[in-house]
Protein backbone atom coordinates (compact mmCIF):
# COMPACT_ATOMS: atom_id res chain seq x y z
CA UNK A 1 0.00 0.00 0.00
CA UNK A 2 2.67 2.59 0.81
CA UNK A 3 4.64 1.83 -2.44
CA UNK A 4 1.01 3.14 -4.36
CA UNK A 5 0.62 6.05 -2.01
CA UNK A 6 4.43 7.05 -2.84
CA UNK A 7 3.65 6.31 -6.75
CA UNK A 8 0.71 8.67 -6.55
CA UNK A 9 2.62 11.37 -5.07
CA UNK A 10 5.11 10.86 -7.30
CA UNK A 11 2.91 11.46 -10.36
CA UNK A 12 1.50 14.57 -8.76
CA UNK A 13 4.67 15.96 -7.63
CA UNK A 14 5.91 15.62 -11.90
CA UNK A 15 2.54 16.70 -12.83
CA UNK A 16 2.27 19.88 -10.85
CA UNK A 17 6.19 20.58 -12.17
CA UNK A 18 5.14 20.09 -15.72
CA UNK A 19 2.35 22.15 -15.22
CA UNK A 20 4.79 25.09 -13.76
CA UNK A 21 6.79 24.41 -16.76
CA UNK A 22 4.48 24.98 -19.04
CA UNK A 23 3.21 27.88 -17.92
CA UNK A 24 6.74 29.72 -17.82
CA UNK A 25 7.54 28.01 -21.13
CA UNK A 26 4.25 28.82 -23.01
CA UNK A 27 4.58 31.21 -26.20
CA UNK A 28 2.93 33.97 -25.50
CA UNK A 29 -0.68 34.69 -26.57
CA UNK A 30 -1.69 34.60 -30.51
CA UNK A 31 -2.80 38.39 -30.33
CA UNK A 32 0.78 39.92 -29.00
CA UNK A 33 2.54 37.33 -31.20
CA UNK A 34 0.19 39.28 -33.81
CA UNK A 35 1.19 42.53 -32.66
CA UNK A 36 4.95 41.78 -32.58
CA UNK A 37 4.57 40.29 -35.99
CA UNK A 38 3.03 43.32 -37.15
CA UNK A 39 5.66 45.57 -35.60
CA UNK A 40 8.48 43.74 -36.90
CA UNK A 41 7.23 43.93 -40.11
CA UNK A 42 6.19 47.75 -40.39
CA UNK A 43 10.01 47.89 -39.06
CA UNK A 44 10.51 46.18 -42.36
CA UNK A 45 8.50 48.54 -44.94
CA UNK A 46 5.63 45.80 -45.02
CA UNK A 47 1.95 47.35 -44.25
CA UNK A 48 -0.45 44.72 -42.88
CA UNK A 49 -2.88 46.59 -41.33
CA UNK A 50 -5.44 44.00 -40.34
CA UNK A 51 -5.79 41.09 -38.88
CA UNK A 52 -6.70 39.70 -42.20
CA UNK A 53 -3.84 40.68 -44.22
CA UNK A 54 -1.55 39.23 -41.22
CA UNK A 55 -3.34 36.19 -41.43
CA UNK A 56 -2.59 35.79 -44.97
CA UNK A 57 0.53 36.21 -44.54
CA UNK A 58 1.16 33.88 -41.90
CA UNK A 59 -0.57 31.29 -44.29
CA UNK A 60 1.66 31.88 -46.95
CA UNK A 61 4.44 31.25 -44.58
CA UNK A 62 3.08 28.25 -43.16
CA UNK A 63 2.72 26.68 -47.05
CA UNK A 64 6.25 27.78 -47.83
CA UNK A 65 7.52 26.09 -45.00
CA UNK A 66 5.62 22.61 -45.28
CA UNK A 67 7.26 22.59 -49.14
Amino acid sequence: MSCKIHLLYAFLGGAIVGAGAALLFAPEKGEELRDRIKEILRKKGICCCSETQVDELVEEIKSISES
